[in-house]
């Protein structure tokens, strides 16, 4: 079972914690109160309120027990005290376009912590896959969806990664 292990900072196991502590404590005991009250209304045929809470108690009580499967696989790393020599966990890259001159950056994080728009990026998307280990002045050629692009890796470094916008 050891490829299932799920590396995650201290930020994406906490999070999902209290995702689960939300469902378990707020949300569920709505939807269930709302069953009740809905079941109450009688017949269960044709009762809307009841079938649309069925369906959302099955799907939330789905998520607890993926969130359930993240905690128990999770390793907890923390990427400062990694080596970002090469381009591991946790590490911020900075790939140059070498067709275009363009700089793209991302950070590498756990599945649950990915954020593409914000630049954070799974450890296991196809990009960070082939970028894993690279140094600074690597050339790679990476298969996207958009087709095969050629970077330099320009910088690999860790900094402290930041995972929600704050305005």
């Amino acid at each position: 079972m050891e490829n299932n292990v799920e590396p995650m900072t201290k930020f994406g196991y906490e999070r999902l914690q209290a995702e689960a502590n939300h469902l378990k404590l707020e949300v569920r005991p709505a939807v269930i109160k709302a069953i009740e009250e809905a079941a109450d209304m009688g017949d269960l045929k044709e009762n809307a309120e009841y079938h649309a809470g069925k369906e959302q108690q099955a799907n939330i009580d789905r998520r607890l027990q993926e969130i359930s499967d993240l905690l128990s696989n999770a390793q907890i790393v923390d990427p400062s005290t990694l080596e970002h020599a090469r381009v591991s966990f946790g590490s911020t890259v900075i790939l140059e376009d070498i067709n275009s001159g363009e700089e793209v950056t991302y950070t590498i994080v756990g599945g649950c912590e990915s954020n593409p728009e914000m630049g954070l990026i799974s450890f296991n998307s196809p990009l960070a896959k082939q970028i894993l280990g690279k140094e600074e002045g690597d050339e790679v050629k990476v298969r996207l969806p958009g087709g095969v692009k050629e970077f330099e890796v320009a910088e690999v470094k860790y900094q402290e990664i930041v995972f929600e916008c704050h305005d």
